[in-house]
């Protein structure tokens, strides 16, 4: 509740003051002459006394009042004043026989302020189609071709660009300028919040707008130039996304202050309020339009991906979309660009722009998004935990989000994040905090941990995918499945086909039979752990997404365990390129049988009947005996959400 505002009253001399349009002025007249017992108040016409009194205390019939300490006057202006000192309040005090025996007086200058709906819209930030409150953009893009980093990190507005980044907040001060030079008009920050901001008054300069830095890290305050001479305007950039300890809430307030006192600030008359919200930083899943696929060349070595980069061109020729082929020199020969970054974007109403996420993994790629993504309406976010110590489910292709879901009633619209971890209950490798944390703090995304410290890299996406679809929601799951892998095996044994042998034409490799696959009793073992392993995930995500099993689609695939731990036995399927109906699936090098792979031919039978076009893509020695496969060695920026993050519920 906001402090009254009270003015003192004399009859030794005249007071003067200033009110808002529209507020409570509290008069104290405790100042009262001896030997009085009554008093009236009249004011001009554009002052409304207000008499607060208990309902047994009345006014004698010449509308005078006992001298009673629980009766309250208070004044309201309805008029912003012209001039200083236009309105007046008198207050006369009468003796017993009704003689005046002295009058106090009250002069007041009235200033505008903001509607009380506006006020009231302003003042607090609410989630929903039906919400309120004011968004912000982080200033993490950087327009200023002079600037070493992200334009947040500069204290000063280069070009005219910057300011689109940026939203607009106008301070509307109204009344006789004179008035403002004693009673100053403040714009301030809470200290939590000045670190998370920076704000730029727009002067008026000889030949060009100047931007002053008016508030910010080392600036909790800003006393208005020139109040009373109509509207100020700000401009309010984000510094920090929301993360631990930080909502993303963001408060400013402009306060009418008491005159000051020598070098005491003045006491706040009147104070208005808004709330930004900053915008988060939002992932786009496999159903998102693609706009553009990113992929390392390596030319150098015999894992040279020549032949990879030619299936890729192919793939993206049928999708038509754009391709960046990223250089050696610039990528220091490394080729995991999944693992390194994620693509997202923020948004405001007044403008979006994409957002990279570079992971702390920092290996060869480690200065890549910042080198050569971040830019002008490309922003660049990152995370690095205390100590520098990561591991390898710090990368991101442990890192993925779904399609928009429903689950039990409750709208995921921007779909789930989901990262994955040990179980539970588990010791073992995990995300680092700082980026969990951030990704927990955008809120929109509802972040989901599933189980994949199992595999020796550790990724969800080598045993998970999404794909879009035509019917159902929009959308199958796709879950690497060893049972699915034996069932089809079997079949063809059973077909007269257990002489068809693996990974033929791969030099240097060790080919089996599917007669000798189903014979492999630990072979058999480690994939009954796998399926174990992804049937845990599966429950999971049925239960996280809303998902039934008519969502999901098993997906051929075998593993081996090494130290416990799980990696694909052939080029693993679900590790695949979305974009749109056109899937880059890594080539499985399977049975043949009737002159085709039988792997490639029931990924065929399950996907396209959905509307979707398989493109197997050799990536064996390029990717796959790394540890990888096509998914791992590309990366997709998507056209961002038509549904706007605000009108979330979380």
């Amino acid at each position: 509740m906001a402090p009254r505002h009270v003015v003192p009253m004399s009859t030794g001399h005249a007071a003067r003051g200033v009110c808002v349009l529209g507020t409570e002025v509290f008069l104290d007249t405790r100042s009262i002459p001896k030997g009085a017992a009554s008093f009236d108040v009249h004011a001009t016409p554009a002052v409304t006394v207000h008499m607060i009194h208990s309902p047994t205390t009345k006014p004698t019939l010449d509308s005078r009042w006992p001298l009673d300490p629980d009766i309250e006057v208070a004044v309201t202006i309805d008029v912003t004043s012209r001039t200083v000192d236009d309105n007046q309040v008198k207050i006369a005090y009468y003796d017993r026989e009704g003689r005046e025996l002295a009058v106090a007086w009250l002069y007041l200058t009235c200033v505008g302020r903001c509607p009380p709906r506006l006020r009231e819209f302003l003042a607090k930030w609410t989630w929903g189609p039906d919400g309120q409150g004011a968004v912000l953009l982080v200033n993490c893009d950087r327009d200023s071709p002079g600037a070493g980093g992200t334009d947040s990190g500069e204290a000063d507005i280069r070009t005219l660009a910057d300011l689109q980044d940026m939203s607009v907040m106008l301070l509307r001060t109204q009344g006789p300028s004179a008035i403002f030079a004693e009673y100053p008009v403040v714009l301030h920050v809470p200290e939590s919040d000045a670190d998370k901001v920076r704000v730029f008054h727009a002067a008026r300069g000889d030949a060009h707008p100047l931007y002053k830095p008016v508030l910010g890290p080392d600036k909790l305050s800003y006393v208005l130039e020139h109040a009373g001479q109509g509207d100020s305007t700000f401009y309010v950039e984000g510094l920090a996304f929301p993360d631990r300890g930080f909502t993303g809430l963001v408060t400013f307030s402009a306060s009418l202050l008491e005159e000051p006192h020598k070098d005491s600030p003045g006491t706040p008359i009147f104070t208005d309020t808004v709330v930004f919200r900053v915008a988060p930083w939002i992932m786009t899943p496999n159903t998102q339009q693609p706009l553009e696929v990113f992929v390392c060349s390596i030319k150098q070595g015999s894992d040279s991906n020549e032949a990879f980069l030619e299936g890729l061109r192919a793939l993206l020729r049928k999708a038509n979309c754009k391709l960046t082929v990223c250089a050696e020199q610039d990528t220091r020969s490394d080729r995991w660009i999944q693992d390194e970054l994620e693509f997202g974007y923020v948004e405001a109403p007044h403008k979006s722009f994409p957002v990279v996420f570079d992971s702390p993994r920092n290996r060869g790629l480690k200065d890549f998004a910042f080198k050569k993504i971040l830019g002008p309406d490309f922003g660049y976010v990152t995370r690095e935990p205390p100590g520098k110590s990561v591991t390898s489910l710090d990368s991101f292709g442990n890192l993925d989000v779904s399609p928009p879901v429903t689950v039990r009633g409750k709208e995921y619209p921007l779909g789930r994040i989901l990262i994955g971890s040990p179980l539970p209950w588990a010791a073992g490798r995990r995300m680092c905090r700082a980026v969990r944390d951030f990704l927990f703090a955008q809120t929109v995304q509802a972040p989901l941990e599933v189980y994949s410290e199992w595999l020796s890299v550790g990724h969800v996406d080598e045993f998970l995918t999404f794909v879009p679809a035509l019917d159902r929601k929009g959308f199958r799951l796709l879950l690497a499945s060893p049972n699915a892998c034996y069932k089809l095996f079997t079949e063809k044994q059973q077909q007269g086909h257990g002489e068809a042998t693996q990974f033929i034409g791969l030099k240097g490799t060790e080919k089996k039979t599917i007669d000798e696959i189903l014979a492999d009793e630990s072979l058999r073992s480690d994939n009954r752990h796998v399926q174990r392993c992804i049937d845990w995930n599966r429950d999971l995500l049925k239960q996280e997404l809303g998902l039934s099993e008519q969502d999901i689609v098993d997906i051929p695939q075998l593993f081996i365990l090494t130290n416990s731990r799980a990696d694909a036995l052939f080029p693993d399927m679900v590790n695949m390129l979305v974009l749109g109906r056109h899937l880059g699936i890594p080539k499985p090098f399977g049975p043949v049988v009737g002159g085709r792979c039988c792997l490639e031919q029931r990924v065929r039978e399950l996907l396209e009947p959905l509307g979707l076009s398989c493109t197997f893509i050799d990536d064996f020695f390029s990717y796959h005996v790394l540890s990888g496969d096509v998914h791992c060695g590309t990366n997709v920026r998507r056209k961002p959400f038509a549904f706007k993050w605000w009108n979330v519920v979380p």
